[in-house]
């Protein structure tokens, strides 16, 4: 089964998300108030005026909190409603209950609230001027990075600027709860995280988390910003309902969802480094400035991973980052796909590429000269105590070299831009490596509920979100192959909380592997447990009993899987089973800075050539040559997809997604009309994207399978490195392209 299990669904329009679902004809709606300032004192809000428009059921503000006013993951600092003050521009204040959505939203923007302006720090520039930190300094090293820069034969210094990204999903937040019976609640929400939502929902409400059933289907999309934002619509739809006692439901307007929730944190590198006349790293120190927000989120874990993630595919002994993370008033920064990763290997990726320029070489040579190598090597350590052994960088880049064709083209492209024309052409090839697991050791658990009911059919539960990416699929997969079913027995049924309890977020890449281990887990039960019923009733041993094709052979005979399903209920066997799954052998001392974060890595690599017009800092990615490892793939047509989607969500983040925050704290791109996404048309006009094999994962995951969510996002660090070697030149700087590289910024950087 190749096919997504979504898919002809997804065609015919009749995949049912939230604000699909049909809802009881009592069920009222919500709409926020929202500041309008980045920093102030609130003396006033007229509850009663709007309590007074017509349909308007209840306004609620932080005084109808019977639990705790905190909707945050972590550290407690994110307030479901605004109280006494607002620390970002478009904070909610308060929430409007009424009849219809449209007249929720009416009286919600009809809203007067009396402010008090305060002094706010809107930029990652001014927040470092004011040292503004909202968490102590961080450091992983190994070796001595200064004395190493010191006494190299080559040293450089650099800083430059890395713009955030807005999850754009295509299904905005939303929530539906309704009440039930004893104070039990239950919240349909769009989220990544059922466990965090129904904690949240709890302690919003004062209740025990017994009491808040959390169920998902699908998500339009998430990319992280699910993963802590949808705690405020289900936090609001359920104190509404606990209220009032009726259904409530609460789908953000776009406008509100962009201005109201996190997005990627925005960085400023600053790096130091120190290397010979190959182009090898001798010492690096690099310091990450990073914009969190007005509040803590995911910050301090976000932050940590761009830190592990800072020598990207290289071996580097003498290597020193810091980390200083910063507040402002504007919307928390939040969990955006490669979870801090991607920034991380963007610093390293800048450094190469400097190295490269200052040494006239090609980048492919410094790079192949800097990578970890291939396979088991020892004393190979990350900066954080991790030894890699399953690398595959090495041949993985050069294959995709030959491939591509790459010293053949750069070197054409070269010769073309030595001519002077309007039109510069570049190329750029940049690899990945990525950490898979949660660095928050304890959410490297899933689990699982499988049944089989007595006709031969089987429903399967787990934690697990389907995000568009294939999860379903893949889970139907690996449950039919471990009872040796036919695929079509299989209904996977939407994530419950009452289902499956204490579930780990769909992030991290982890959702196939952590959550298909613990279905195949359930299965395997559920296997032995019928393969010892069938050895006893045929008197045979349990090892003569053989599963395949949906039928079951013993020495006496052979029968469908259907027919063994309905002699066991006969039989009374039991016919439920739960898996569940801890990643193993990983650990984190964040004091020491030092352990095994992860479980494994899975690498790839891109090839980028692109286009800039000299005349409007317009930019075309030509063509993209895409290799990346999944170990042993699940599905290669869902694996090839996300390949393929990841590069261009990465792309887009460097090449034309910008956020622009006014001088007051506005967000300025609150809407599509004002937020640059890629569109079809954005694509490379050529895009070849491969799956780099025979591959194998060392380590015993699923089938020997690699997560494949995050890690090709970062593939897209090409397109944004290709538009940098558009603008160099013989005789020219360095070009140092912030990104995203807009064609306001393309334009610039060429005329300095």
């Amino acid at each position: 089964m190749s096919h997504h299990d979504s898919g002809e669904l997804h065609v015919a329009g009749t995949a049912t998300y939230l604000d699909d679902i049909a809802v009881p004809a009592n069920t009222l709606h919500c709409a926020p108030v929202l500041s309008r300032h980045a920093h102030a004192g609130i003396d006033a809000i007229d509850v009663e005026a709007l309590r007074a428009c017509p349909g308007v059921v209840a306004v609620l503000t932080a005084a109808d909190i019977p639990g705790k006013n905190d909707v945050s993951p972590i550290a407690g600092d994110d307030p479901l409603f605004a109280d006494g003050e607002v620390i970002y521009e478009g904070q909610q204040i308060a929430a409007v209950v009424a009849t219809s959505r449209l007249v929720a939203l009416e009286a919600a923007r009809s809203a007067v609230v009396d402010y008090q302006p305060r002094p706010a720090v809107i930029s990652l520039a001014d927040a470092i001027t004011a040292n503004q930190l909202i968490q102590a300094p961080y450091r992983m090293s190994a070796g001595d990075a200064e004395s190493a820069i010191a006494q190299a034969a080559h040293a450089l210094d650099g800083s430059f600027e890395l713009g955030g990204q807005d999850h754009f999903y295509l299904e905005g937040q939303a929530a539906l709860a309704l009440p039930g019976e004893q104070g039990a609640i239950e919240v349909v929400s769009s989220t990544q995280h059922p466990t965090e939502v129904q904690h949240v929902v709890a302690r919003v409400l004062g209740v025990a988390d017994h009491l808040i059933d959390v169920a998902v289907r699908r998500l339009g999309g998430g990319f992280g910003g699910k993963e802590t934002q949808g705690n405020y619509p289900a936090a609001v739809a359920a104190l509404a309902a606990q209220r009032l006692g009726v259904p409530v439901k609460y789908v953000m307007d776009r406008d509100d969802d962009m201005r109201m929730t996190g997005k990627r944190h925005d960085f400023r590198i600053d790096y130091r480094v120190g290397f010979d006349d190959r182009g090898r790293i001798l010492g690096l120190a690099m310091t990450h400035h990073v914009r969190c927000g007005n509040s803590m989120d995911l910050s301090s874990a976000i932050a940590d991973r761009a830190m592990f993630h800072a020598d990207n595919a290289y071996h580097i002994e003498n290597l020193c980052v810091d980390s200083l993370r910063y507040r402002t008033h504007t919307v928390s920064a939040t969990a955006f796909r490669g979870f801090g990763g991607p920034q991380g290997m963007v610093g390293m990726e800048r450094v190469i590429d400097q190295v490269a320029h200052h040494l006239q070489l090609d980048p492919l040579a410094v790079r192949l000269c800097n990578a970890y190598r291939d396979g088991p090597t020892p004393g190979q350590r990350t900066h954080y105590g991790m030894n890699v052994n399953d690398g595959v960088i090495q041949a993985l880049m050069q294959q995709l070299a030959t491939d591509s064709d790459y010293v053949q083209r750069r070197a054409a492209i070269n010769r073309h831009n030595e001519t002077g024309p309007m039109i510069r052409r570049g190329i750029a090839l940049t690899p990945v490596k990525f950490g898979i697991s949660f660095t928050t050791t304890h959410l490297n658990q899933a689990g699982a509920l499988v049944h089989i009911y007595s006709d031969g059919s089987i429903q399967v539960n787990h934690g697990g979100i389907e995000m568009g990416q294939g999860l379903y699929t893949k889970i139907r997969q690996i449950a039919a192959d471990a009872l040796a079913i036919d695929p079509t027995r299989i209904r996977l049924t939407r994530t419950q909380t009452d289902k499956v309890p204490n579930t780990s977020a769909t992030a991290a890449s982890s959702g196939a592997d952590m959550n298909g281990m613990a279905v195949a887990n359930a299965c395997h039960t559920l296997r032995r447990r019928l393969t010892d019923f069938i050895a006893a009733t045929d008197g045979c041993q349990a090892d003569q009993v053989e599963w395949a094709g949906d039928r079951i052979c013993t020495p006496a005979g052979e029968r469908g899987f259907a027919d063994w399903v309905q002699a066991a209920y006969l039989g009374r066997i039991s016919l439920s089973a739960t898996g569940f799954y801890a990643t193993p052998d990983i650990h984190w001392d964040r004091d020491k800075a030092d352990g095994r974060p992860f479980y494994y890595f899975a690498y790839g690599a891109a090839v980028t050539e692109a286009w800039v017009d000299t005349l409007t800092g317009e930019s075309r990615l030509v063509r993209a040559d895409l290799l990346h490892d999944v170990g042993r793939s699940l599905n290669p047509a869902i694996d090839l997809g996300q390949i393929e989607g990841g590069y261009v969500q990465g792309a887009g983040w460097l090449t034309c997604e910008e956020l622009v925050w006014t001088e007051s704290g506005r967000l300025a791109t609150h809407a599509p009309s004002t937020y640059k996404v890629p569109c079809a048309s954005d694509r490379p006009l050529r895009m070849n994207a491969s799956i780099y094999g025979p591959g194998c994962n060392r380590e015993l995951t699923i089938k020997r399978s690699k997560a494949v969510g995050e890690p090709p996002l970062m593939l897209g660090i090409s397109a944004w490195l290709a538009l940098s070697h558009a603008l160099e030149g013989s005789g020219r700087d360095y070009p140092g392209l912030d990104a995203p590289a807009t064609p306001e910024r393309l334009l610039n950087c060429w005329l300095r």
